[in-house]
């Protein structure tokens, strides 16, 4: 393994030297709703993104037994926390459309899994890569049965510390692995972004592909991720910051979305490559302007 390894995402290369991978995350923004799935998939086409990401949870396995009963105010009115979690999850029919839907428009879709029964629901599909939320990078049981997938996998490292995510590099190995730092607010206030352990954690894992999952409110500090050398950065995706829904207000809009990914792409092309040159665009003004010329200095030996 080298350090300008890249991670194949089907029809996406995530590393260094390559364009950056942009992720819309849907979520659960989508409200039980397969329609709003659909608009929101279009939205992040429209915008530019590279794949679309998705949660898939089995709720008898992720909501611990004292919240099984607890009732809530929801889009469908006041039911159990199971019956909510229930209503949030799409069937195999409803995903095997997302799948035809994203497939006939050239997007990548993948989700994160935040339980092994929903590793096992989604191997029924041929995504490129698994995504492991922050809230279980220290479950490894389900880090091992995502690794026996032999799929690529992107870990999330928000409220960690570091012990706990070498221990997840350790039972993931660092081949088709891909790290993305996070902080796990919503929204996240900027003095907690802490957007230097991009760098640091791309100095602990040469070869590794480090990127960038984003909660704040507004694009600057994403953009100045990947200024820092994020090879893929995630947001959420929404239709209106102001629908009902736990991440909303942690998402950016579609027009948003857009303008985050033309402005990546524009910081791409401006990153260059260091080495310092004329440009040919400079030749009118430096003829027009410069005064004095110089030549290239000698260096003599002693």
């Amino acid at each position: 393994m080298t350090q300008s390894a890249t991670v194949k995402t089907g029809r996406h290369a995530i590393g260094d030297g390559e364009p950056v991978y942009i992720i819309a995350e849907i979520g659960i923004n989508h409200n039980g709703s397969l329609e709003q799935a659909r608009k929101l998939i279009d939205g992040a086409i429209f915008a530019g993104a590279d794949a679309v990401k998705f949660q898939k949870r089995t709720p008898e396995l992720c909501v611990p037994r004292d919240q099984w009963n607890i009732e809530r105010d929801t889009p469908w009115g006041r039911i159990t926390y199971l019956d909510y979690r229930h209503k949030m999850e799409f069937t195999y029919e409803q995903y095997r459309s997302i799948d035809r839907y994203c497939r006939a428009r050239g997007l990548d879709w993948f989700a994160s899994c935040w339980d092994e029964e929903a590793v096992e629901f989604m191997e029924q599909f041929d995504t490129p890569l698994y995504k492991v939320a922050s809230a279980t990078l220290t479950d490894l049981p389900l880090l091992q049965k995502i690794k026996d997938t032999g799929r690529p996998v992107m870990i999330s490292t928000g409220m960690s510390e570091m012990w706990q995510i070498q221990a997840a590099v350790d039972l993931l190995g660092h081949d088709e692995l891909m790290i993305a730092h996070a902080t796990s607010s919503y929204p996240c206030p900027p003095e907690e972004l802490n957007l230097r352990m991009i760098p640091t954690l791309k100095a602990l894992y040469p070869g590794v592909p480090i990127g960038y999952s984003g909660h704040e409110v507004g694009l600057a500090p994403t953009w100045a991720a990947v200024t820092l050398g994020a090879t893929f950065v995630e947001r959420h995706i929404t239709l209106d910051r102001a629908m009902w829904g736990s991440d909303q207000a942690a998402s950016v809009e579609v027009m948003g979305f857009h303008n985050l990914v033309r402005n990546i792409r524009d910081i791409e092309k401006a990153m260059g490559d260091g080495i310092k040159r004329i440009y040919p665009s400079e030749l009118a003004a430096m003829k027009k302007l410069r005064r004095v010329d110089t030549t290239q200095p000698s260096h003599a030996n002693s």
